[in-house]
């Protein structure tokens, strides 16, 4: 397993991987010898996991759980030891509390949290597709839930995920940061928008900045990602330099500003001293945010 170390860094779900171990998806017999040491994690339907009373991860083993893996999704390992998502339904344990998983990139460890995205996202992707969008039968998930199988018409159906740029438009030593209606009051972010068929992650860049803002891009650099499993996309974060534009919103956003680096600079103050005044942005544990912060560095002296 690559550990990816780098400069850009500092948001959730990237940080402890698991082994997905493909080969072992479809080997029963492997499956079955892995759950009485697996650690689960209980999903409810609204995606969120079971937590103890003092909020912690409630995690359970195979073993206590009995029996074998049945329908739940094997996600991998880690250090030889199995990890599973299962859904509650399916069960008959319970546990005090749930949590998000907004809440738990916060509050728990990266090694769950990581494991809690991956399982989110396969959960999200399983509720949505028991039944064929082709024919409309239903649907039987194989190996291990990564594949759906309609005996119907023999369509397969494989986990989705939908790419999104986001990105930090720079002019001059300003940054252009937006808001969405619907945000808290003085919210601001970088801009982003997902992928349509035939484009590169560059020419979404330039259309979606344009589309949002009526800001043309010059030039983009990759940065880094995050899965986003809101549910179930994948950040593809870039860098990149725009026109002198003045932001106009269309639509899309109730604004769009050019900021200074003091003003990025208060507003990242602002997390842990808020004034009421300025703007907001992001929390901590978004790659928007980690595209802010890298930005105001390198325009620092």
């Amino acid at each position: 397993m690559l550990n990816s170390e780098s400069r850009f860094a500092g948001h959730a779900f990237v940080g402890a991987p698991l082994d997905r171990a493909d080969g072992v998806r479809g080997d029963a017999d492997a499956l079955a010898a892995l759950w009485p040491n697996a650690q689960v994690l209980v999903l409810d339907a609204d995606g969120t996991a079971f937590a103890d009373d003092q909020g912690r991860p409630a995690l359970f083993s195979g073993g206590e759980l009995g029996g074998g893996p049945g329908v739940a999704i094997f996600l991998g390992l880690r250090e030889g030891r199995a990890w599973f998502v299962a859904e509650a339904a399916t069960l008959t344990v319970q546990a005090p509390q749930r949590m998000d998983l907004r809440q738990a990139a916060v509050n728990w460890p990266a090694e769950v949290v990581d494991v809690f995205c991956y399982a989110r996202g396969m959960s999200y992707w399983h509720s949505r597709n028991r039944f064929c969008g082709v024919c409309g039968s239903a649907v039987r998930f194989g190996r291990s839930g990564f594949i759906g199988h309609c005996d119907q018409c023999r369509t397969e159906h494989y986990p989705r995920v939908d790419p999104a740029v986001i990105v930090a438009v720079e002019n001059s030593g300003r940054l252009l940061l937006g808001r969405q209606s619907n945000w808290i009051a003085r919210r601001y972010s970088v801009l982003a928008g997902f992928v349509e068929p035939g484009e590169t992650f560059e020419q979404t860049v330039a259309r979606e900045v344009f589309e949002e803002a009526r800001v043309r891009v010059i030039q983009a650099h990759y940065q880094g990602t995050q899965p986003w499993p809101f549910p179930g996309a994948l950040m593809v974060g870039f860098r990149a330099s725009a026109h002198d534009d003045v932001p106009t919103v269309d639509g899309e956003l109730e604004d769009a500003r050019w900021f200074s680096v003091e003003e990025v600079g208060a507003a990242l103050q602002r997390d842990s001293d808020d004034d009421g005044q300025g703007i907001l942005l992001p929390q901590r544990l978004s790659i928007a945010r980690t595209l802010i912060e890298h930005w105001y560095q390198s325009q620092r002296p």
